[in-house]
């Protein structure tokens, strides 16, 4: 296998992506991260059925999608070995349930950790509408290369974690996850065989396949919509979060969430297995929210 061409792989090219997204795809998104799980709640039906559909801010993730590109042999990535490490989103206006938009992505950062920790890679995308060019969403993510370290790029870290308060929780919201919640999320665009197939699972180390990062985020954002939104999407201004541990498809979710006036912070663990897998979560607030807490 190659090693990674660090300047190779920071000028890498990718086209612009137009991506026409109707009410099905905003609904299937939306079933894939679990909503719908109490199909006689309003609020959940709200972002999976057609009468007064909304998008969930989440959404933004799958659209225009560059695709599992870190596949291709020219990047020179041990793709078998890559896992998500961290995301983050601004929401620059609120979605609409079906539209057009156009997305640019860009490799943004590489950092080298050393042979024995891998590496870092950060790629920012940036959805727009299609028509008027207003941006809708700023999405960064950041993968961790556990098999690419060493190759002779610049060190460097992610920026520093987001601190979650050292007091109970304000409130906390379980969600269940599918057994085949990983089958439904990957309709979204996100093909990695890391989320279905055994084999490329246990190549990685794991035991059997995980579910995508972004799913447990959304799981999250339900979280936030549910405890303190009254499921309206409107005043969420952006989020992020670092991903500390696979989850397996079927546990449940359990999102602790503290709020300081328009910042929340917020933790999710496996109930099952007691394992923090999403943490150092924030979500900031339209100023001067106002919350309802939801038990």
């Amino acid at each position: 296998m190659m090693a990674i061409d660090y300047d190779r792989l920071m000028a890498r090219a990718f086209a612009p992506i137009e991506h026409r997204y109707t009410a099905q795809d905003a609904i299937v998104y939306a079933l894939g991260v679990g909503l719908g799980s109490d199909p006689l709640d309003r609020g959940q039906l709200g972002f999976v059925y057609e009468e007064g559909l909304k998008a969930l801010p989440t959404l933004s993730a799958v659209l225009g999608y560059p695709g599992f590109w870190a596949r291709e042999p020219d990047t020179g990535i041990d793709w078998r070995r890559l896992v998500h490490a961290e995301q983050a989103f601004t929401f620059h206006r609120p979605l609409r349930p079906a539209g057009r938009i156009v997305s640019t992505n860009r490799v943004s950062a590489i950092y080298d950790k050393g042979k024995e920790k891998g590496a870092l890679l950060c790629q920012e995308r940036v959805v727009a509408d299609a028509e008027s060019g207003e941006k809708l969403a700023t999405i960064v993510q950041t993968s961790m290369l556990r098999g690419d370290g060493g190759f002779g790029g610049p060190g460097g870290a992610a920026p520093r974690p987001h601190a979650i308060p050292d007091r109970p929780a304000d409130a906390v919201c379980e969600l269940p996850t599918l057994p085949q919640a990983a089958l439904i999320y990957r309709l979204n665009g996100d093909k990695n065989p890391l989320h279905v197939d055994p084999g490329v699972a246990q190549a990685a180390r794991f035991p059997r396949p995980i579910l995508h990062g972004m799913c447990t985020m959304g799981v999250a954002c339900h979280a936030v919509l549910r405890a303190l939104l009254a499921y309206d999407p409107a005043p969420m201004r952006s989020m992020r979060v670092r991903f500390t541990a696979p989850v397996f498809p079927g546990e449940t979710i359990r999102t602790e969430l503290w709020i300081d006036a328009d910042v929340v912070s917020f933790r999710s663990t496996a109930v099952e297995r007691g394992v923090v897998v999403l943490n150092a979560g924030r979500v900031d607030l339209a100023p001067a929210t106002t919350l309802t807490v939801r038990t």
